[in-house]
């Protein structure tokens, strides 16, 4: 058979459904295989957005979202969503086609060097250069990028490579999934090591990261804590990992964390990482004098190693987070572990009551936060958010509260604008019987606006809510405490009704409102359409968020802004 068949019966032999792509020459022989397979393709508007679609396959399920993308342009086009897959260690592959191999490296049309490029992006680059590679390069791929530090792969084949003809040997997938399984445990003696400093403490605290947002991840922490009932505060990444609802969890801790959670960082005297990669905008503040033992469990070697160099954890395992909680779950069952932590948990609860977010409840103008606050009495515990980037999105991962992993989709490490749709069209495709909601910034949504197609057109029951201050909310607040309030480039001078668009893309529901008093009900119909819908609700642009850790200060030094209060609990 022919090398595109062989990609195809690969593929699904790793049991894909979908693969997202923009056809083109160059892997145009692929493409016509696919539409001939069990494989459903799925056409983006562009070929960022089909990476960002597969990856948003992968973060909302536990398989590896597939894009298929032609030569040059096409393939540099994925860049973005590879390194942003990369940054928040999301497994990914991309399949290019590339020129023929006579026409490589002769300024050919459409030609690039994509292992030099894509390089310090991916996990790895495989150049297929004999059609007999393509058969092991896709399913090795497939579960490497799930290995470890997940990540993205990019396979770069040839044209005429699709088009020659060779065997397929149907080597089982089994083969290759069994060269990554990850079986390091800890011993006794570790679990009696990590205990005994835990028992030491009077304050401990759980800082969980994106590595248990899983359902094993999440199990695992839920049974261990289930035992200690430890405070605990999560990245950006980990949201839902642990239900947000309970009393002792205390949310998103770093430079736009909660009150509760950047305040509690402050008393602890053991400081337990699970999965997390100490992202500067939050480890930052926390200082490398921290006045805690830590203890930190990570799956990524290389990270580890920091933190031993920078930080002296008093306990580090290098291995996968599931496996070590179930470890010491088993240890604490076993020998019957208990924490006397009980003024500890009651100062938890109390400070989470004691600080509630708090927004500009007197403007005349709608404020973000409080769409989000009412929103997040809306939706249901099954619900999956994806958003942009911006004050919108840690205003959602703010007021959102989650009740399980992989139903907070957005861009951590890599901040990418132009996020939100794309991945929702990927979500969508691997949760068909999930609702699927896009919270997004007017910024945000104008980078990947023409998804707006590609969900319309396919009549995807995807629901996009826009919350458009007409402004680049995050950099106009920097520009009013860095430029003098100078706005350079941050406000919009011309206005668009964004939701006219959605209707010419065949959107079921699509309106645009600004009045507080249609925001509920306008919200309740939103959400209650069947098919495409879109929510444009014009907010104020001199709203800010709070709280904020700025740069090179420290948690003691949050800034709750003019609305945040201690209240007294009832």
């Amino acid at each position: 058979m022919t090398g595109a068949n062989i990609v195809v019966k690969s593929l699904e032999s790793l049991g894909v459904k979908y693969v997202f792509g923009y056809t083109g020459a160059a892997i145009l022989p692929a493409i016509d295989a696919i539409c001939q397979s069990s494989i459903t393709m799925v056409v983006n508007s562009n070929e960022q957005s089909a990476a960002f679609s597969a990856a948003g396959y992968s973060r909302s399920s536990h398989a590896v979202g597939v894009a298929v993308v032609t030569s040059g342009p096409a393939i540099t086009n994925t860049l973005t969503a590879v390194a942003d897959s990369y940054a928040d260690s999301i497994p990914l592959i991309v399949i290019s086609g590339q020129v023929p191999e006579h026409k490589i490296g002769t300024d050919s049309f459409q030609h690039i060097d994509v292992a030099n490029v894509f390089g310090a992006t991916a996990k790895k680059v495989i150049t297929i250069d004999k059609i007999e590679q393509i058969e092991s390069a896709i399913k090795d791929a497939y579960y490497l990028a799930l290995s470890g530090k997940p990540g993205p792969v990019v396979i770069d084949i040839p044209v005429n490579l699709l088009q020659n003809e060779s065997v397929y040997h149907a080597v089982p997938v089994e083969t290759y999934r069994d060269i990554y399984a990850h079986e390091i445990h800890l011993s006794d003696h570790q679990c009696q090591i990590f205990f005994t400093l835990l028992q030491e403490a009077n304050r401990p605290l759980l800082y969980l990261g994106g590595g248990v947002n899983s359902s094993q991840g999440s199990r695992a922490i839920r049974e261990f804590n289930a035992l200690l009932n430890i405070p605990s505060v999560n990245t950006l990444m980990a949201k839902g990992v642990v239900d947000e609802n309970d009393a002792l969890c205390m949310g998103l801790l770093g430079m736009f964390g909660t009150p509760y959670a950047n305040k509690i960082i402050q008393s602890n005297d053991f400081f337990f990482a699970i999965g997390v990669r100490w992202d500067d905008r939050v480890a930052d503040k926390v200082g490398f004098a921290i006045d805690a033992k830590i203890a930190y469990i990570d799956i990524n070697p290389e990270k580890v190693h920091q933190i031993r160099t920078e930080r002296s954890p008093e306990f580090s395992f290098i291995g996968d987070a599931t496996n070590a909680l179930a470890d010491l779950t088993r240890y604490a069952k076993k020998h019957a572990i208990t924490l006397d932590i009980h003024a500890w948990q009651d100062y938890a609860t109390k400070l989470k009551k004691s600080w509630p977010l708090n927004y500009n409840k007197s403007s005349e103008k709608l404020q973000q936060a409080e769409v989000m606050e009412i929103l997040n009495t809306l939706i249901d515990e099954k619900t999956i958010i994806t958003t942009g980037v911006g004050n919108h999105q840690l205003l959602a991962a703010q007021y959102l509260k989650m009740k399980n992993p992989k139903q907070f989709l957005t861009s951590g490490s890599f901040g990418t604008m132009g996020f939100a749709m794309p991945n929702a069209v990927g979500a969508y495709h691997a949760n068909q019987n999930t609702t699927i909601l896009v919270i997004d910034g007017d910024g945000s949504f104008k980078m990947n606006m023409a998804e707006l197609y590609t969900i319309g057109s396919r009549g995807l029951p995807i629901k996009i809510l826009l919350l458009n201050n007409q402004s680049d909310g995050m950099v106009h607040n920097l520009e009013d405490v860095t430029c003098k309030g100078r706005h350079s480039a941050s406000e919009r001078i011309y206005d668009v009704i964004f939701a006219d668009l959605a209707k010419h893309c065949n959107f079921t529901y699509a309106q645009r409102i600004s009045a507080r008093d249609e925001l509920k009900t306008s919200l309740h119909t939103f959400l209650s359409t069947q098919g495409s819908a879109f929510l444009e609700v014009m907010t104020d642009t001199e709203e800010v968020l709070y709280p904020v850790v700025r740069p090179g200060t420290s948690y003691k030094d949050m800034e709750l802004g003019p609305y945040i209060k201690e209240i007294q609990p009832q």
